[in-house]
């Protein structure tokens, strides 16, 4: 049953011609929300916005969905739909590499579609989490459905180890879709199969070179905090608590009352390190940006060539998110930010992106690393690691060597490459 099957009720009794118009309208109020929740997120889109769009009033958007909770349900259920309809499409194909291009490609599509005004994007699908139970764990379960589908396309498992091998290439492919509309805007729409074909490189070849094997240096947590510049003791509480809670649960999940509940302190304690939530937010998204900055710059110091330092960049970042204790700020909870301090997170994500550009520029020069886009490598490398927190359940079941190992490969081996399962710990 539908999530939201209480909001279609209204038009079970009317006739079907009144019926077509009430599903027509209920579509154009769908492509409203989806446009307002992209861009502000589930808890920064009202009814009031939404009815605007249309040209309704409050009343009449509630006809079609009482709550704006039921809405935001609504709008993550279709693009589900149309998520699971991409991927069953793309199975249809004979290999994995022809399966994972063609899902690949259809977001390419959808993208020409939705600049030309001919389609609709896809929700962003981070505020799920942000959700009551009710609404929250029927929309889980559909994704949950639409990723062991993704993971088919690659072939079926054939022991625990592999099936692990599985399982965090389809979390990178699916992190690679859904972050190909922040960055593909940069390209012309003439330039997009040429940017496909490139980003399809990187997908079924990897970074490395043919004889490069995993060896990554090791930055151990108090190392990491040798590097980094001191900090007040309580602000560091107050945003390890936070930046948890807003990637586990959303910007609404990370309330002040929850933070200071977490860490037995007042609010006025809060108050003292922090002006407000907003601020709370920024903070921990300079906090995290600064923290990658210090262990590239590490990686860069210690490293021997471009393939170490790359390498050990990425083991050391996969490790902060793994641990789970203090992860990095998931560019999801940029919504919640006003537009004029949601720029200064996207200029230092560019800024940290385009380190990582230099690094595969420098190592393709010298060899160490494979010729390829480094503005489209970079971006698969952001990708890959701020989402693999969302992995820390999938990693614990493995020893930390190997989880980071195995999720790393589908950045520096490609998707279809088995040779870290091969390696000795």
């Amino acid at each position: 049953m539908s999530v939201v099957a209480e909001a279609e009720s209204a038009p079970s009794a009317v006739k079907p011609r009144s019926k077509a118009r009430f599903q027509r309208k209920r579509e154009a109020v769908l492509d409203a929300a989806t446009d307002l929740i992209n861009q502000h997120g589930a808890r920064g889109t009202t009814l009031l916005e939404v009815a605007r769009a249309v040209g309704l009033n409050t009343t009449s958007v509630t006809y079609y969905f009482r709550k704006k909770e039921q809405l935001a349900a609504a709008v993550f259920e279709r693009s589900l739909e149309r998520l699971h309809d991409m991927v069953r499409d793309a199975a249809a194909a004979d290999t994995p590499q022809q399966r994972v291009r063609a899902f690949v490609w259809q977001h390419f599509a959808l993208r020409t579609a939705v600049i030309r005004g001919e389609a609709r994007p896809l929700a962003s699908l981070s505020d799920v989490r942000t959700l009551d139970p009710e609404l929250r764990t029927p929309l889980e379960k559909r994704y949950q459905a639409v990723f062991r589908d993704v993971r088919t396309l690659f072939g079926e498992w054939r022991d625990p180890d592999h099936k692990a091998l599985l399982t965090a290439r389809a979390h990178m492919l699916l992190e690679v879709v859904f972050w190909l509309p922040v960055w593909l805007s940069r390209f012309a729409i003439n330039d997009f199969e040429r940017v496909a074909d490139r980003l399809q490189d990187i997908l079924e070849h990897g970074l490395a070179t043919g004889d490069r094997r995993w060896a990554p240096r090791r930055l151990g947590d108090q190392a990491l905090r040798d590097e980094l510049p001191p900090m007040d003791p309580g602000q560091e509480n107050f945003l390890r608590v936070a930046t948890r809670l807003i990637n586990e649960s959303g910007y609404r999940g990370a309330s002040v009352a929850r933070i200071v509940d977490e860490l037995n302190v007042t609010k006025g304690s809060f108050y003292h390190h922090l002006d407000a939530k907003d601020d709370l937010v920024l903070q921990c998204f300079r906090t995290s940006y600064k923290r990658i900055a210090v262990i590239q710059w590490w990686a860069h110091r210690e490293g021997r060539d471009e393939w170490d330092r790359l390498t050990s960049a990425i083991a050391a970042l996969l490790d902060l998110q793994f641990s789970g204790e203090w992860p990095l700020t998931r560019t999801t909870a940029i919504h919640a930010l006003p537009p004029e301090l949601r720029r200064e997170v996207v200029e230092r994500s560019d800024r940290t992106a385009l380190r990582f550009s230099g690094t595969l520029i420098d190592g393709g020069r010298e060899g160490s690393l494979r010729l390829v886009d480094p503005v489209i490598a970079s971006q698969l490398i952001m990708s890959t690691f701020n989402s693999a927190y969302d992995l820390r359940s999938w990693a614990s079941s493995l020893p930390r060597e190997t989880a980071i190992r195995l999720y790393a490969s589908t950045l520096v081996d490609g998707l279809f490459d088995d040779r870290s399962l091969s390696l000795a710990e």
